[in-house]
């Protein structure tokens, strides 16, 4: 997504093979033509200078005071999986804001104990596909889940295709060739990103454990999939392919449109609000936890 952006397009390096920490202060961290710059004013712990940081080498870096960040230069290193921490002089304090989350553990406790449980825990797979398909199902295999939930999507996008007026030839994605895609896969790529973001957020919200999912396993962000997938089957695709008519009539690059679909029917439809709910639904929580 957004190849030739901010270096997005560049392969990121596992943490094991990072080295460790870069200390900063007295300067500002933005970025300039895909690149980190720290524009170092000195008299601090680095001479003045225009410094070049290799964050995708990097585990955290640290800033010190006198120091300002960038909307891009955070971007940036989120999406290469490098911490920020604002930090005192030496390193004495951290003021670094953590994850906003609910006043108490009620949320994140239910969900460790359901999916430490097999039984419950695919009780919670049920509720979600309840959700999203407005059917009770009864297969306590996951894997017999995830093949209706399969055949269910495919049946949506193509009836998600034929509202549009969009031309559908199937699912179909390269990982290493993005934009070897044909344009509704290329916006249903791009309208996948924007609606995990929405659902981090809602996770992040109602302090749950992003690692801990109960239909998805393998991912750092499998809680965050899961939560996604409950508006695959309509905000996705009502982003994605609405895009794609759009596209068509030459108005604008997909991946913009996307985005800006994306801000308008994520409001419209208070499409993270509505996450939020789902979680203490699924979970099985009262409507006062997790507040």
């Amino acid at each position: 997504m957004l190849r030739g952006r901010l270096g997005l397009d560049t392969a990121r390096i596992p943490h094991a093979d990072r080295h460790g920490l870069i200390w900063l202060d007295r300067g500002r961290l933005e970025v300039d033509a895909g690149c980190l710059r720290f524009l170092c004013a000195g008299g601090g712990m680095m001479e003045a200078g225009d410094y070049q940081i290799p964050h995708q080498t990097v585990s955290a870096v640290l800033l010190g005071p006198g120091s300002s960040v960038t909307h891009d230069a955070l971007r940036l290193l989120a999406r290469h999986g490098c911490v920020l921490c604002a930090i005192g002089e030496g390193g004495v304090r951290l003021y670094t804001a953590p994850p906003l989350a609910p006043d108490n553990s009620a949320l994140a406790r239910r969900q460790v104990t359901a999916w430490s449980d097999p039984q419950e825990r695919m009780a919670v797979a049920r509720r979600m596909y309840a959700l999203r398909f407005d059917e009770v199902v009864r297969t306590r295999d996951i894997e017999t889940l995830r093949g209706m939930e399969g055949a269910r999507i495919r049946r949506a996008y193509t009836l998600a295709a034929e509202r549009h007026g969009v031309t559908w030839q199937g699912r179909r994605y390269d990982r290493t060739n993005p934009d070897a895609a044909d344009l509704p896969n290329q916006a249903l790529n791009h309208a996948a990103t924007v609606l995990q973001a929405a659902a981090a957020v809602a996770v992040t919200a109602t302090g749950t454990v992003p690692q801990l999912g109960f239909v998805h396993e393998d991912s750092g962000q499998s809680f965050v999939l899961d939560i996604a997938d409950l508006r695959r089957h309509d905000v996705m695709l009502d982003i994605a392919f609405g895009a794609v008519r759009e596209a068509d009539q030459g108005r604008a690059l997909v991946d913009r449109i996307v985005r800006r679909r994306a801000t308008m029917i994520f409001r419209r439809k208070a499409v993270i609000p509505g996450m939020i709910d789902a979680i203490k639904t699924v979970l099985g929580a009262s409507g006062e936890e997790g507040q």
